[in-house]
């Protein structure tokens, strides 16, 4: 057992040089999963201790059971509790902040946030200057202050509840970086007093509660739930803070998951790339394993070396691995501790050393079981093997060949027929299609030796017209070696694979959901104000902006079958003719009207009207809260002189965009900042925008499965060149330069690269299609068309492919310029 371990650590030393770029491999997958790990902590920590700093300081919280907020009077009451000394009432509320002479700022709402006199039961953070101690008086966060141009000691204006805007004095600036209740939004904070005159909407989200000294805290917290009649739940400051962490854990499992998805892709794909180069290396050794079998070797001791080999390198690798995972995640920690303004959250990239610990062993065990296969091929070499002439020779396939080829057909058929259940099914059509995607996936890889040879002549046809003999030999050399040119292209294809299913789901929703979007609303602007009356100079200010194109919405209170209902009326000759609702207004005709729920006729203030019902959507776009809509002259006839203008849609007129449209918008408004304005293109940005962020993730994440595949191209070809030394040499001596030979190795691996990707392109772009086919409908033509940007990304994703097979290519062919013609023409392999 000695002799044997101390043989294969001199082996593995002695072909350590053709086993580095799989070590590398095994190594980045490793350093992802220690990224992905870390990150995914620092994540949670972010929000988590964010959580944990708004639990503030009090001895006792109280917090709602339901989402509708604390019950009038829950202060005073829990006040009124022995040992409570003072209590503090969380709210938060809807308000405007107004630039300079009124001029519109925002058209979000801010969050109003009341600040509590007293310091302990402050729960916000402050960034500069001090908290505001009068109605005159409020706080803002430091982005909107920029905006703003304004300073702790400068008049910023507030717009009420009524439309008016009044001049407060800014005392300070609220610090709201690690905040998740007032992050990623405008912020006022103004107080307690203070919150009815300047916002609408008002919650009461928590109590917090300061008891006397040496009291018991856990009593306590029963005694003031007993108070709120049970509708609350109230902690210790302990158990919000634990409440806080026990959120994040959850979080952490969902982020984590997700992470360790394209970390699995990764690793499978170094899994392929290991297999690949230890097939190709005993292989070329078969000569010297038939010679361990010639002087006593048997099958299990060849099997044995050639898994401690594996363990060897998985071990050297995965420590690699680590340390460059480890100093990237230190590295990042600083960077972030340094450049990143978190307020009082403290993150670390770096992960616990458990994570260290089962990251190198999932790196050593998957280079274990990724040599098993190779191993196996090799400990079949015959002892009689050893007379060939050559070292190297083809391994056998350990296993029945039929057996496998009758599963790998099953397999085909049972994903092929996954997919087309899915097409047709209902609520799990997505899980059958995913099912299919996955088998169907797996039985191409088993019949990828079939399948990606012809693909590589398909794909090197242009290089035999165009390069002539150097496009003809790279393309045969790939033909003839199938099982090689397989392995490596499948690696690659892997990752493409994926990539482009989600490039191509993503960006079919993208289109479907802008579809979907712009149907919905008849303009692209709509006015509203907070009592359904827009006021008549805001409504002639925007008439007279020749960006515009505007219809207003009149509406009217009227006794519609006994009840009050609210009745609108507008020109839909300016909608959209693609939004839902809009050919049936343009169809109404007087006397006729469109109702949420009444059927065949209504009785509208003495006048009965026939009516079409299930238009709830339609009157919920033009305006909230409306229960019919009619014609304007049957409006004007059911309400003479008593209509009201409710809200305003507006579109870009002829020859205006949207931006200028905009500019316009605001400009006629300046006085008007109360008014809300809802922007379609701008949702539809917002909308855009999060999708592209999520694509970028993923194809960044998915990077580094296609690196791990091209390090494997790059093996290939370095065995390659060993292998076919004696060959080059030839070639060399009849006439071939160094240059047509570098040219030929490159060809070799773009066309590696590329009959992967190709491969995996078409893969992807069926699976992609399918998936969304069976949630959103439609013809795969039509998801195609539909599909945002979907056509760039996945040349983008070819192109980079090529560049990468360019990029693997470099070792190699540097390694032939430098050989010598003599030399390589005496090499007997």
């Amino acid at each position: 057992m000695k002799r044997l371990s101390s043989f294969a650590v001199k082996d593995f030393r002695a072909q350590l040089r053709q086993l580095v770029l799989t070590g590398v491999a095994i190594a980045v997958g490793v350093a992802f999963l220690v990224l992905s790990v870390g990150g995914s902590g620092a994540l949670v920590q972010f929000y988590s201790q964010s959580a944990t700093v708004e639990v503030g300081d009090a001895d006792l919280q109280a917090v709602p059971d339901s989402g509708r907020g604390l019950p009038k009077g829950a202060a005073a009451r829990a006040g009124d509790v022995a040992s409570v000394t003072r209590v503090s009432e969380r709210v938060l509320g809807a308000g405007k902040v107004a630039g300079p002479s009124g001029h519109r700022l925002l058209d979000d709402r801010a969050v109003v946030t009341s600040i509590a006199a007293d310091a302990k039961l402050r729960w916000q953070r402050l960034d500069g200057g001090r908290w505001p101690q009068g109605p005159d008086e409020a706080v803002l966060d430091r982005g909107t202050a920029e905006r703003l141009g304004a300073r702790p000691g400068d008049t910023v204006r507030l717009v009420k509840p009524d439309g008016k805007a009044a001049g407060v004095k800014l005392t300070g600036l609220l610090d709201t970086s690690s905040s998740t209740t007032l992050g990623s939004q405008a912020a006022i904070g103004v107080p307690y007093e203070a919150m009815k005159t300047y916002a609408t909407g008002l919650t009461s989200t928590q109590l917090d509660i300061d008891i006397r000294e040496g009291a018991d805290a856990s009593a306590t917290a029963k005694a003031v739930k007993k108070a709120l009649d049970g509708n609350a739940s109230v902690v210790t400051h302990a158990g919000a803070v634990d409440s806080a962490k026990k959120a994040g854990g959850t979080l952490y499992l969902i982020v984590l998951s997700a992470a360790l998805s394209f970390v699995m892709i990764a690793m499978a794909v170094a899994r392929m790339v290991v297999t690949n180069t230890f097939s190709v290396v005993l292989a070329q050794r078969a000569r010297q394993l038939a010679l361990l079998r010639c002087i006593g070797a048997d099958r299990d001791q060849v099997r044995r070396i050639i898994r401690r080999q594996g363990l060897m390198l998985g071990v050297l690798a995965s420590a690699t691995g680590l340390a460059a995972g480890g100093g990237a995640c230190v590295l990042g920690t600083w960077l972030l501790r340094t450049f990143a303004d978190l307020g009082p959250v403290k993150i670390s990239l770096l992960p616990h050393w458990i994570a260290f610990v089962l990251a190198g062993l999932f790196g050593a065990l998957l280079t274990v079981w990724a040599v098993r296969k190779p191993a196996k091929a090799a400990a079949a070499v015959p002892p009689v093997a050893a007379l060939a002439q050559s070292g190297s020779a083809t391994l056998p396939e350990p296993g029945r060949k039929d057996v496998r080829q009758i599963f790998s057909v099953l397999l085909l058929i049972f994903g092929v027929y996954m997919l087309t259940v899915g097409l047709f099914r209902g609520s799990l059509a997505l899980l059958d299609v995913t099912i299919g995607a996955i088998c169907s996936f797996f039985a191409v890889l088993r019949f990828a030796q079939h399948l990606l040879p012809p693909l590589v002549g398909l794909l090197g046809f242009p290089a035999r017209r165009w390069l002539g003999t150097t496009g003809k030999l790279a393309t045969q050399q790939l033909r003839s070696n199938a099982r090689r040119t397989s392995a490596a292209a499948s690696a690659m294809l892997v990752g493409v694979t994926v990539a482009v299913s989600a490039v191509t789901a993503i960006g079919a929703t993208s289109g479907d959901m802008e579809s979907k979007m712009s149907s919905r609303v008849p303009a692209v602007f709509t006015l509203n104000a907070s009592d359904n009356k827009v006021p008549a100079g805001a409504v002639e200010s925007l008439r007279r902006q020749p960006e515009l194109t505007l219809t207003p919405v009149r509406a009217a209170h009227l006794t519609v079958n006994g009840h009050k209902s609210l009745v609108i009326a507008a020109d839909p000759a300016q909608f959209n003719e693609d939004a839902k609702g809009v050919p049936e207004a343009r169809a109404l005709k007087d006397g006729q009207a469109l109702t949420d729920t009444a059927r065949g006729s209504v009785t509208v203030a003495g006048t009965r009207l026939a009516a079409e019902t299930d238009h709830s959507s339609w009157l919920d776009t033009l305006l909230p809260g409306a229960d019919m809509y009619v014609t304007e002259h049957t409006l004007d006839r059911l309400a003479p002189g008593a209509t009201t203008v409710a809200a305003v849609c507006l579109d870009p007129a002829d020859g205006s965009d949207h931006d200028a449209a905009r500019k316009a918008l605001d400009r006629a408004l300046s006085d008007y900042p109360h008014i809300q304005v809802s922007d379609a293109a701008a949702k539809l940005n917002s909308v855009r925008q999060l999708l592209d962020r999520m694509l970028l993730v993923i194809t960044t994440l998915l990077g580094f499965s296609m690196a791990i595949a091209a390090l494997g191209v790059a093996a290939t070809l370095m065995l390659a060149v060993e292998e076919r030394t004696r060959e080059f040499g030839m070639l060399r001596a009849i006439g071939m330069s160094g240059r047509q030979l570098r040219e030929m190795l490159t060809l070799e691996s773009v066309l590696l690269a590329l009959t992967g990707a190709v491969a995996g392109t078409v893969l992807g772009l069926v699976y992609g299609v399918l998936a969304v086919r069976s949630i959103l409908g439609g013809s795969p033509l039509t998801i195609l068309a539909s599909s945002d940007g979907t056509a760039l990304t996945v040349l983008g994703i070819l192109a980079a492919t090529a560049l990468t097979g360019i990029a693997a290519s470099v070792l190699p062919a540097r390694r032939v310029r430098r050989m010598a013609v003599v030399d390589a023409l005496h090499t007997s392999g």
